[in-house]
């Protein structure tokens, strides 16, 4: 019986890419952390958490909890010692056309049977209906008490910024992800075409490149976002996706033309594989870690793109919350110092986009082949 030798076996580039993951101790905290935001989004999307973001919990500007609620402006001692709830000013339309009847002269309706005669007053026919409107409305001020403080304190209107800023990472890591998916994939498709046939295809998308390339990124999309004017979430990521596939372009376009001369390539044409399979079966899984790592990049760079697009009013719409319609909305309460909201929205956005862009660094020099 022959001897069989044992022998080891030499681990894959993702193998060895996840080693080096393990033995970084600031890539697997911001891995943490940037699964910790995925999870808040996808639990926000399906209605689990931050579903009553909209509801007015709290008074008007409420202060954070560590803060303490805020001082009480000069109100009557009597105001402050009773316990009865106020009741709203209700105004009765007919007022003044009833005063305008009495002061004429004007003739008096007939009083109910069993009611006392008396003509110096007229029947107001809604009496009923307004009191019963002013001691609804009572009920309503007295069972809708609102919170003095909230968690990380309240916005204008009295809605949990809490919930806010939970319910605006769902737009804002959505856009995200989404539109880096877009502009990955288009890269990657315009980079294969022109590196492996080149010719007249290279020139015409090296063409585009150019174009696109030519203009300030920034002022691209909000170029591209003035000519819409159409707001949606998903017209941001059709805007960032289809103006940021250049850098994926350049990168996959310079690794095809590297590998499609490759021994591994002539070989599968030898054995008749089409273009398309050589292209992405054999070509592809070479430069992958290029994708995944692109991918990563923009994802950072898009959540800062809606925030900025939100944030000048070419973003999402007026009754969709995100960290850059936050943003907005906290330049103005900033000049009557209310800052909570400002620095909510600001520290989530800057504690992920840390976290994405020191991940992607450990990503990227983990799929590193020179390094051992």
């Amino acid at each position: 019986m022959p001897f069989d030798k044992p022998h080891a076996v030499s681990p894959g580039l993702w193998a060895l890419a996840w080693k080096r993951l393990r033995s970084d101790r600031v890539a697997m905290v911001s891995l943490a952390i940037v699964a910790v935001f995925l999870v808040m989004m996808l639990l926000s999307a399906t209605g689990l958490l931050a579903k009553d973001w909209a509801r007015e919990v709290g008074v008007n500007y409420a202060p954070p909890t560590f803060v303490g609620p805020a001082e009480p402006t000069s109100a009557p001692a009597e105001t402050a010692a009773s316990d009865k709830p106020t009741e709203l000013p209700i105004e009765d339309p007919l007022a003044d056309a009833l005063a305008a009847i009495r002061s004429e002269g004007g003739a008096v309706p007939k009083a109910p049977e069993g009611a006392a005669a008396d003509d110096s007053k007229t029947v107001d026919p809604l009496a009923d209906v307004m009191a019963d409107i002013k001691s609804k409305a009572v009920a309503t001020v007295a069972a809708e008490a609102r919170a003095q403080t909230l968690p990380l304190g309240g916005d204008k209107w009295g809605r949990d910024v809490l919930k806010k800023v939970i319910k605006g990472s769902e737009t804002s890591i959505f856009v995200g992800l989404a539109a880096a998916c877009v502009a990955t994939l288009l890269g990657t498709v315009f980079g294969a075409l022109a590196g492996y046939y080149g010719k007249w295809l290279d020139d015409v998308f090296n063409w585009f490149y150019s174009v696109f390339t030519a203009i300030p990124y920034l002022l691209l999309i909000l170029a591209v976002a003035a000519v819409l004017q159409q707001k949606g979430t998903f017209t941001i990521v059709l805007i960032l996706g289809l103006t940021g596939w250049t850098g994926t372009f350049r990168l996959i376009r310079g690794e095809y033309l590297k590998h499609k001369g490759r021994e591994y390539v002539q070989a599968a044409d030898a054995i008749g594989a089409s273009n398309a399979r050589r292209m992405f079966v054999h070509i592809f899984p070479n430069i992958s870690h290029v994708v995944l790592v692109q991918l990563s990049i923009y994802t950072v760079a898009f959540i800062k793109s809606e925030v900025i697009l939100s944030f000048l009013g070419f973003g999402v719409p007026v009754d969709v919350v995100s960290w850059g319609s936050m943003l907005n909305e906290a330049q103005n309460e900033l000049i009557l110092g209310k800052w909570w909201q400002l620095a909510a929205a600001g520290t989530f956005m800057a504690v992920l986009v840390t976290a994405f862009s020191l991940f992607t660094d450990a990503l990227r020099d983990a799929l590193d082949p020179k390094l051992k």
